[in-house]
């Protein structure tokens, strides 16, 4: 028999956890159809892997690339990293649905977030997905339904929990959008819309999705100062409560005064799934998060519509309001100016921002930095996307390690010469993967092996998405793989220059397509949508 492709020599690492071996990989059309010596056997193509790792594609279980793939569809900051299927949908964040107000409603309300200029046509997740396929796109996406996008259809922009009828709404909603196909609810409980719900407000939507196959709650829950703890404490509340899996996004400690006490934190996880709750968390790997400005902004400043928000902007009575509150931050915790650095603008007026503290665009301005904050929010039309330092390497190497962790990079699928070609965004964006495997796996001390690194990055975020065949390496598996070299492989991007590709990893498959192929990028666009159940 004739295959499509044979990778020999390889080391096969599985994605299971267990040891590596030694074997040679088949591929027909999309699929893995043999493992074994297959030295002798027919292809169109060989690839020798001696001294090279074979490993299932990376699952990005954390991921913002809902719109920013309809612009740069290679996807080339993920697919160079090795991601071939990213879960998007996340922190509240989804496209879709629009409800009866409409695509351009939506838009209008969650663009500042998933930031693009390509204009939202769709309603629902059918429909968005038909456009992403009729795009094409270079690896597989897996969505997931934001809490925000249903206030937003629901007309729930107040700065309270959902009334009655809002909620019964959201519920219709998020119902069929599950039956579309979307694999979990997300929530984004530290800023609006999401944040305005109490917990009984998510733990009903929960409870309303919970009776689908491998549906699940994610969330990038109510964090702020003093919160390390009890934003997990009602995560687990509202997975018990609903009975439903939970998925903890991007565990940090973003506190100066509480660094080096993740061990608090993971006891609570281990304490929930000992009790029977299925939860996990994923991680990325640096000291700096990345957000918005609009995360210092007062809650009740950003309520209604977003012209009723700038609205309150040019009000000189309620500027002043929102500027003390914004000085003064959350919890009467002042925000550290000097560790909130510029990632991307659209307006002219903040041209030469990008890559300058807040602290240090203040003193340009010669303004204090609250008013630089609310300036720079009313010209981008009410989000500014930032960087912050405010982790510490303990902590980071605490979580990653933990039995109950994943790696997600809470990044987006772009290129240098794309929409955001102009930015300095997080080194997330084009790094992670790259950076678990030298970081942490090659370069001493040794956080795990490899075997466990390629597992929190396949087999593990596979399981938690109900994937029937993807993120194991084996026989009549889809042909997603990365073929990396352990020697080299490391990440290039940096906190200053942060839109450079990394090193060592020379082939990577989607669907059994070639995306990248000695380490340059094809321009194949093999990825689908996958669905729920599917």
């Amino acid at each position: 028999m004739t295959l499509d492709t044979v990778i020999l020599n390889g080391t096969v690492i599985d994605g299971s956890g267990n040891p590596g071996y030694q074997s040679d990989i088949g591929i027909r059309a999309d699929e893995i159809c043999t493992i074994g010596n297959l030295e002798n056997i027919d292809a169109r193509r060989h690839i020798d892997a001696s001294e090279l790792v074979v490993a299932p594609g990376f699952i990005d279980i954390h991921g913002h690339s809902d719109i920013t793939l309809l612009k740069d569809p290679g996807g080339e900051s993920k697919v160079y990293q090795g991601v071939t299927t990213e879960v998007t949908g996340n922190c509240s964040f989804s496209p879709f649905p629009a409800g009866k107000h409409g695509p351009d409603f939506l838009q209008k309300q969650l663009g500042r977030t998933l930031i693009s200029n390509f204009p939202w046509t769709w309603s629902t997740l059918d429909e968005w997905a038909h456009v992403l396929g009729e795009n094409g796109v270079s690896l597989n996406i897996a969505p997931q339904l934001g809490h925000a996008a249903l206030r937003v259809a629901a007309g729930a922009l107040h700065p309270n929990p959902a009334t009655k009828d809002e909620l019964k709404e959201m519920k219709k909603l998020a119902c069929q959008t599950i039956e579309q196909g979307a694999f979990a609810l997300t929530t984004g409980l530290s800023g609006p819309p999401s944040g305005y719900a109490d917990t009984n407000e998510i733990i009903d939507l929960c409870s309303a999705i919970s009776r689908y196959d491998n549906a699940f709650y994610a969330t990038h829950a109510r964090v702020g100062p003093g919160r390390h703890k009890s934003a997990i404490e009602e995560a687990v509340r509202i997975g018990t409560k609903s009975e439903i899996p939970v998925q903890f996004s991007h565990l940090s400690i973003t506190e100066v005064s509480l660094h080096g006490r993740s061990a608090e934190s993971l006891k609570i996880f281990e304490d929930a799934y000992e009790s029977g709750l299925d939860i996990s968390y994923d991680v990325y790997p640096y000291t700096a998060a990345g957000g918005g400005l609009k995360q210092v902004m007062p809650a009740w400043a950003q309520a209604g519509t977003r012209e009723e928000y700038m609205g309150r902007l040019s009000d000189s009575s309620a500027r002043e309001i929102i500027k003390s509150e914004v000085a003064t931050g959350i919890r009467e915790k002042p925000p550290r100016w000097e560790t909130w650095f510029i990632a991307f603008t659209q307006s002219d007026s903040n041209i030469g921002t990008v890559g300058k503290s807040v602290e240090t665009i203040a003193a340009e301005r010669g303004v204090d930095p609250a008013e630089a904050v609310i300036q720079m929010v009313e010209s981008e039309g009410g989000n500014v996307m930032t960087l912050v330092h405010n982790r510490a390497e303990e902590d980071v190497r605490l979580f990653l390690q933990h039995s109950l962790s994943m790696i997600g990079s809470d990044g987006r699928a772009i290129a240098p010469d794309g929409f955001y070609g102009t930015g300095r965004p997080h080194p997330r964006f084009y790094g992670t993967y790259p950076r678990i495997l030298g970081k942490y796996v090659r370069e001493k001390p040794q956080l795990f092996s490899i075997e466990t690194a390629i597992h929190k990055m396949t087999g593990a975020p596979a399981t938690r998405m109900g994937f029937k065949d993807r993120g194991i390496l084996k026989k009549f598996m889809k042909a997603d793989l990365v073929i990396f070299d352990p020697r080299t492989v490391i990440d290039s991007a940096t906190f200053e220059n942060p839109q450079r590709y990394p090193q060592g990893m020379p082939y990577v498959l989607v669907n059994g397509k070639f995306v990248v192929d000695g380490g340059q990028h094809t321009g194949a666009r093999p990825g689908q949508v996958l669905r729920r159940g599917a």
